[in-house]
Parts: structure tokens; C-alpha cells; sequence
């Protein structure tokens, strides 16, 4: 990994032929660093100084809009052998990116076993396994000896992606057994694949979401997964480092979500792209903001004669808040991973409200001992109706944290759409409401 002192020596570098011989040595997902790192007038020299081999491996590596940026500074012919070289999976990545117009020029200059690769991947819907596989993948028949299926791997699968599996199918190329590169390596040479191979084959269909794909890999700790089409025939794989880029990109969309933004912005992205993201999520915020003003706006008399409840309505608000967004990140985090599932329901709820009961009378009584502090001595019964409010929102706060993701998962939607500023809101339009009401009625009759 480039360090910030390797960084800032391969900058200074003025000798192109230095730098030449600098990039081509170091690891492809360094050089990428180095070229992002650079003036956008300087990548397209830095890019042009690589091998061939090493160009290809370092483009996979940069960010979109480097990719972008260098296709668009680079001659068609220079653009096409890069693109020729890419894995499937990653140049169908680069071309949901890039404008229409240039990924129907690039798609004409592919070979045609290239086009059909890319655009068996392209038709897929996006989140699916079918769109994120590969198509390189070592492909044996059952009537092969092991010495034979050693023989075809060195001779014709070098250029694979990975060959620690071999998948073995029919002459329809339904997917029958999976054999290791282990299994073949240490068995005798002269017997028949078949015999050895694994008749339990784990494997995910092309329309699988690739959150399950991820999880399936995960919990079986595989190094790849086949990806068979709706007649069972093998049309790619789905290797580990998909799997890694898969996991991150949810994680990275649930919490975004959770906390009320796009789901999808980079930390390094532009200002117009944060805005964008941003801003909208603002805006409906303030609109479930208007919702819970609207709880207080009838009360503000009750606020006049009341004092205290200016300074214990935010205390009530943030707190009760804060339970709830705990108890759905958590929940969210646990479906996002496989931990639990819509079955889970009953148990999650239990546990949430036992713990709920005890953090209900802490915080209650808390809220009560402040009210007591601040309150004049007339209004200390406040204290009272304030730690009763406290205890019940804290209810309310872990159920619905707990039933809502849930009911979305049931419902088949991304249950991170219950975002923590949506449920602070609604808690606060309860919690308000309910507690300057019991004020109000405490008011006229006591």
C-alpha cells in the first residue's frame, strides 16, 4: 500500500522513463491511487507511460470518473485495447457509467466473443447476480481424467479469473459437479473427475439479489459461487472480491439510508453531488418537521404557563430518539447481513421490550430528577407526567425500530427506507403530543 511519503515521491518524478519504470513495478491498485491522485491534465500522460498488461489491471482499479476522463483523453484504438482487456464484470461496470454513445462505439470495436460477454452481463437487472458475474470461469466434462483436466486448466485457462474451482457440465452446459484445484492436485492422475468431483453444488440463479449472494458466500466461506440460468446451465461466476465490493457497497447504502442521505455518495465526491444527494432528504425532513411542530403548536399556552417544559420537551425528544435509532441500526444491520430474518420477529420484539422496560424506567426517572431541578415549586408535578411520557416513548421507540424493518423485509423492500431522522420525527410527534396533552388536562382539572 502506497504510503503519503510514497505518494508524494512518484509526484516529484519528472523523468517520464523514471516514472515508467516506477508505475509498471509497483501493484495495479497503487498505481490507480497515484493516477487519482494526480491534476486531471496529468492523468492521461501518467496513464499512457504503462504496459499494456498493467494499463488494463489499473484501469479496473480507478474511480468512474477517472475511467471516464482517461477514456475520453485516450485514441479509440488505445481506449479499445484496454477495454478488450478488461474482465467482463468490470468493463459492464464502466459501461452503466459512461454516455450511450460512447459504449455503442467501444462495443463495436470489441471482439465478438467480448461483445457477447458484456452484453449477456448488460441485460441482467442491476443488483442481481447475473449482472455482477463474470463469464471466465474453467469449464471441464465429466469424462475427463484428472491428468486430462489438469492438462486443458494449464493449457487454456490461464487468462480465468479464478481456477481454484473447475465447475464440470454437460454437453448443454447444465451445471452437474464442482471439483477444487486441491481435489485434482492431489488425486490419482488416471482417475475420472466424475468420481471425485462434489455432487452438492452450491450455486445462486442469475435474478438472485446480490446481497443473498453475498451472504451465501459468507456462510460458506467460498472463494466463488456459480451462477446458473432459469434451465440450470452455467452462465458464469461470482468470485470473492465481487463479494467484498458487494458488502461494502450495502453497508455503505444502509447507513447513508439510516442517517437520512442519498444511500450512494463518496466522501470525495463534488459539492454539486452532495447537494443533490443531500438536499432532498433535507427537505422531506422538514416536511416531517412541520409534523411534529404541528403536535406542539395547539400547546403554546400551556408552554407559557409552564416553564419547565422548555427546558425538558428536548431532553424527552433526543432521548427517545436515540433509543429508537439504536435499536434500528442494529435491526437493519443484523437483516443486511443474514443474521436475522422476518421469522426472528417475535423473538426480536421480546428482547427488545425487556430491554426496553429497564432502559424506560432509567430514563424516566432520570427525565423526573431533571424536571424536579428546573421545575418552580408549583410546577414540580410536572416532574411526574414527564417520567411517565419518557417510559412510554422509550416503548414505543423500540417497537417501532423493531416492527418496522421487519415489516419492510416482509414487504420485499430495503428495510434501511426506515431512516433514523423518519422515525426521531414521528417519535417526537408522539412523545409531544402526548405529554403537553397530559399537561393540558392536568392543568384544568387539578
Amino acid at each position: 500500500m502506497l504510503t503519503q511519503e510514497d505518494l508524494t515521491s512518484l509526484l516529484d518524478i519528472a523523468d517520464l522513463n523514471h516514472l515508467k519504470s516506477e508505475l509498471n513495478r509497483l501493484p495495479a491498485v497503487d498505481v490507480a491511487d497515484y493516477i487519482a491522485e494526480l491534476p486531471p491534465n496529468q492523468r492521461a500522460i501518467a496513464f499512457r507511460v504503462l504496459n499494456k498488461g498493467q494499463a488494463t489491471s489499473v484501469f479496473e482499479q480507478l474511480p468512474t470518473e477517472v475511467q471516464e476522463e482517461i477514456v475520453g483523453s485516450l485514441l479509440d484504438v488505445q481506449v479499445r485495447h484496454i477495454v478488450e482487456g478488461m474482465r467482463p464484470d468490470e468493463r459492464a461496470e464502466l459501461f452503466d457509467e459512461l454516455p450511450a454513445g460512447v459504449v455503442k462505439r467501444l462495443l463495436q470495436h470489441l471482439s465478438p466473443s467480448e461483445r457477447e460477454a458484456t452484453a449477456t452481463i448488460l441485460g441482467y437487472e442491476e443488483g442481481t447476480a447475473g449482472r455482477i458475474m463474470t463469464t471466465e470461469y474453467v469449464k471441464l466434462r465429466q469424462g475427463l481424467t484428472v491428468r486430462e483436466a489438469l492438462r486443458k486448466i494449464r493449457l487454456s485457462d490461464q487468462d480465468k479469473e479464478t481456477i481454484y474451482y473447475a465447475y464440470v457440465t454437460d454437453d448443454n452446459r447444465k451445471l452437474l459437479q464442482v471439483i477444487s484445484l486441491r481435489q485434482l492436485l492431489f488425486s490419482i492422475p488416471d482417475v475420472l473427475i466424475k468420481e471425485i468431483a462434489s455432487d452438492r453444488v452450491l450455486k445462486v440463479h442469475t435474478e438472485t439479489p446480490q446481497e443473498e449472494v453475498a451472504n451465501l458466500m459468507k456462510r460458506y466461506d467460498l472463494l466463488a459461487v456459480p451462477v446458473v440460468d432459469r434451465e440450470d446451465r452455467l452462465v458464469g461466476i461470482i468470485t470473492i472480491d465481487d463479494v467484498v465490493d458487494i458488502l461494502e457497497e450495502e453497508a455503505t447504502e444502509d447507513i447513508q439510508k439510516l442517517a437520512g442521505a442519498g444511500g450512494d455518495e463518496e466522501a470525495l465526491s463534488s459539492p454539486a453531488v452532495t447537494l443533490r444527494k443531500r438536499l432532498p432528504w433535507l427537505l422531506i425532513n422538514i416536511g416531517l418537521y412541520i409534523g411534529a411542530a404541528s403536535a406542539i403548536a395547539p400547546f403554546q399556552k400551556v408552554i407559557e404557563q409552564v416553564s419547565v417544559l422548555a427546558v425538558i420537551m428536548p431532553i424527552l425528544a433526543n432521548s427517545s430518539g436515540n433509543v429508537g435509532f439504536q435499536t434500528l441500526s442494529v435491526i437493519v444491520r443484523g437483516i443486511g447481513v443474514g443474521e436475522v430474518s422476518t421469522r426472528d420477529t417475535p423473538r426480536i420484539l421480546r428482547k427488545e421490550i425487556l430491554a426496553g422496560l429497564g432502559t424506560a424506567l432509567a430514563l424516566g426517572i432520570a427525565l423526573g430528577l431533571i424536571t424536579l431541578i428546573y421545575a418552580r415549586e408549583q410546577d414540580r408535578w410536572v416532574a411526574l407526567v414527564a417520567g411517565m411520557v419518557m417510559a412510554t416513548n422509550i416503548l414505543i421507540a423500540v417497537t417501532l425500530g423493531s416492527l418496522l424493518p421487519m415489516g419492510l423485509k416482509r414487504l420485499h423492500l430495503d428495510p434501511a427506507l426506515i431512516s433514523g431522522p423518519l422515525m426521531t420525527t414521528t417519535l417526537d410527534a408522539v412523545g409531544f403530543f402526548t405529554f403537553l396533552t397530559l399537561i393540558s388536562f392536568a392543568l384544568r382539572h387539578f
